[in-house]
């Protein structure tokens, strides 16, 4: 098998605003190039001393419907977009710095933010992108049959994902997807899938202060005949979505996961006991680069060394 590959960071910064679909808060998130070995942290620069909250595991912070990091007093909203867009495109180190408690929500995708990092541009650096390749199965189980599976490659050195929705709405129903998780195909598959939402739902969300700001143009409303006030990007939209949460959530290894996941009605929760699981039934053939250095203060990126394809 080859060797692990290299890891990367962006050629310069991105920005990107709006306002947060949980919080309501307009917000501002600046990603920058990082040094290697510091993986994807956030720096709340509102607060004082601007903390930062790595993008792993242990700080997780539960919460339903999206996936939160927490550090101390620190915390960011709706990472998961982010850290797919980033997850997908391979850069493993990157400083974000936002300037309230959660993400901008764009349109519920990773589309824009995709984009932007495309734009700037990728860059190699020159240590080893750590990395768990896959050698038992794992598996976690949920609610109603929900499962999340790791098995072993068959062959590839990538991540190869198929999800399975099974939602009660007759518009959504039964529908899968699957990708072999590169760039490109992260890009031009995943990355425009939007949040969805059914009709009956929203009522309930604004009732509890979420996304009072938004309507049915910022992300897919079902109602009893399909989607509210907007036109699918996908036949299979809402299971597209679901892989891109995976891509988000899985990031929080902190490594590239080498293998085959099978997903079927998980959500965020089962994502990330199936990270915690994985991590801890392969904690011994895991790469032996460090993902992060949560104690180190992150000032300046090393230098960009050539362009990635």
């Amino acid at each position: 098998m080859s060797h692990p590959r290299r890891q990367r960071t962006i050629a310069g910064p991105v920005c990107i605003s709006g306002v947060g679909l949980f919080t309501n808060a307009a917000t501002t998130a600046v990603f920058r190039p990082a040094a290697e070995d510091t993986g994807v942290v956030f720096r709340r620069t509102d607060l004082f001393d601007a903390p930062e909250v790595p993008a792993l595991i242990e700080y997780l912070h539960d919460r339903p419907r999206r996936t939160v990091l927490s550090r101390g007093a620190a915390y960011v909203e709706m990472t998961e977009h982010a850290l797919a867009a980033m997850a997908g495109l391979r850069v493993d180190n990157c400083v974000v710095e936002v300037d309230g408690p959660e993400l901008p929500g764009m349109d519920g995708s990773s589309e824009e933010l995709t984009r932007k990092l495309l734009d700037v541009g990728i860059v190699r650096q020159d240590a080893p992108r750590a990395e768990i390749v896959v050698e038992r199965t794992v598996e976690v189980t949920g609610s109603n049959g929900a499962f999340v599976r790791f098995e072993p490659p068959a062959g590839r050195r990538r991540l190869e994902m198929t999800y399975s929705l099974d939602h009660p709405h007759p518009a959504v129903g039964r529908q899968a997807a699957h990708v072999d998780l590169t760039p490109r195909a992260f890009a031009g598959a995943l990355a425009a899938a939007r949040t969805f939402v059914m009709l009956e739902e929203v009522e309930a969300l604004r009732a509890a202060g979420y996304g009072l700001s938004l309507t049915e143009k910022d992300l897919c409303v079902f109602g009893p005949r399909g989607v509210v006030g907007n036109t699918l990007r996908f036949g299979n939209e809402p299971a597209r979505h679901k892989l891109l949460d995976c891509v988000g959530d899985f990031a929080l290894c902190g490594r590239d996961v080498i293998g085959r996941v099978t997903a079927y009605k998980s959500g965020h929760a089962l994502n990330h006991a199936a990270v915690r699981q994985l991590l801890a039934t392969h904690a011994d053939s895991a790469g032996a680069v460090g993902p992060a250095h949560p104690s180190r203060s992150i000032q300046k990126a090393g230098p960009p060394l050539r362009r990635a394809a």
